[in-house]
């Protein structure tokens, strides 16, 4: 195991810098998910810990070791990327055991490993084939394979599942999670896409725009966003953010079509006048009224059905907002006027101009990691 010190990291290509002094720090044996829209710096940071791209400012250290100036192959680190990087010419045993061969480890041993670890993978009866012959999830356990058979001090993944079919996504983060508990190994994982890093992660490293926006477990991270960019873009459908102003009580937000709303009690009151985002989780919306929710209207445009609910889309004046209703409610003409209701305590506030959340309940802090 290993743990990774990444202290003021920037990275720079030419004038233009993309990674802006991040700080992290990803302890032995765990398994962070770092995610982001493509271009927010998270296969870059990946990369300058595997030692393939150089490091502008700052340093990395594993197991209290600099890295900085250290070649790839002396960091202890395994990579398994996006597209395979398979040698194509080369059998299953091949590939897995290409990095023995390399260092010199007589063939007998060097079999024996392999075997061992295609064993571990269900690969066994493939060895004898080459990458041409074999599926995208059997190609990309070789892939895993040929980082195992290194004992690595950490797995590094750079978004190794998104060439993959949405079903066999799905196997291969099983594959990938078991992987990483067999092997009591560090592993960083790289990707866009925030069902693979929720369901994957021990914790989550939210970035935007080269830097780190909120660090902690999924569920720190659903439940108290520390940002409007994280609120957005961490739920599937995301969290519905509207217009608003603060109330000149300070305890009531005026939504953007006129319509009001109390804030949960015990919040910080913010400034009457103030322009925030109003935040509500489509779960947390519902047609049916029970005690102490709050009503509000909207227009209904259409629906998705999910099987174990409904996504009904629709309008709050010009925005537009989405409810995800698990209850069987009767059909409503699109284009009619009903009421959705929602309990204050869900509701999220952030500050229209520094996105930055607002309220009684902090967000877990980038500096506690």
């Amino acid at each position: 195991m290993a743990q990774i010190d990444i202290r003021a990291v920037r990275k720079s290509y030419g004038q233009t810098e993309v990674v802006h002094g991040v700080d992290l720090h990803i302890q032995d044996g765990e398994f962070v998910v770092i995610l982001g829209p493509s271009g927010c710096g998270k296969s870059t940071l990946l990369r300058m810990i595997a030692g393939l791209e150089n490091i502008t400012d700052g340093e990395i250290a594993i197991d209290g070791t600099v890295v900085n100036e250290l070649e790839p192959r002396h960091r202890g680190c395994a990579m398994v990327f996006q597209n395979y990087a398979l040698y194509p010419h080369m059998t299953v045993a091949g590939n897995i055991g290409y990095a023995l061969k390399v260092e010199g480890l007589p063939k007998a041993d060097r079999d024996a490993r392999v075997l061992e670890v295609a064993r571990s993978l269900e690969l066994e009866p493939f060895l004898d084939r080459k990458p041409g012959q074999l599926s995208g999830g059997q190609r990309q356990r070789v892939a895993m394979g040929r980082a195992m058979i290194r004992e690595p001090k950490v797995f590094l993944f750079d978004e190794p599942l998104s060439i993959l079919d949405a079903k066999l996504r799905v196997a291969m983060r099983l594959e990938i999670r078991r992987l990483h508990q067999r092997l009591d190994a560090t592993s960083v994982f790289v990707t866009h896409d925030q069902i693979e890093a929720m369901t994957l992660a021990d914790r989550l490293v939210v970035m935007n725009q080269g830097n780190i926006d909120q660090v902690g477990t999924p569920t720190e991270i659903y439940d108290v966003p520390a940002s409007a960019y994280v609120a957005g873009f961490i739920g599937a459908p995301p969290m519905n953010l509207l217009a608003g102003e603060i109330a000149q009580d300070g305890g009531h937000v005026v939504l953007a079509d006129g319509q009001t709303a109390p804030l949960p009690a015990g919040w910080r009151r913010a400034e009457p006048g103030q322009k925030v985002q109003f935040g509500v989780r489509p779960e947390a919306l519902s047609f049916v009224p029970v005690a102490g929710a709050v009503a509000l209207t909207m227009v209904l445009d259409f629906q998705e059905e999910l099987g174990m609910g409904r996504l009904f889309h629709g309008r709050m004046g010009a925005e537009e907002l989405i409810v995800h209703a698990t209850e069987k409610t009767a059909p409503v003409p699109f284009g009619e006027t009903v009421q959705v209701y929602l309990m204050p305590e869900t509701v999220h506030l952030f500050d229209a101009q520094t996105g930055h959340r607002l309220g009684a309940e902090a967000p877990i802090p980038v500096a506690a990691q």
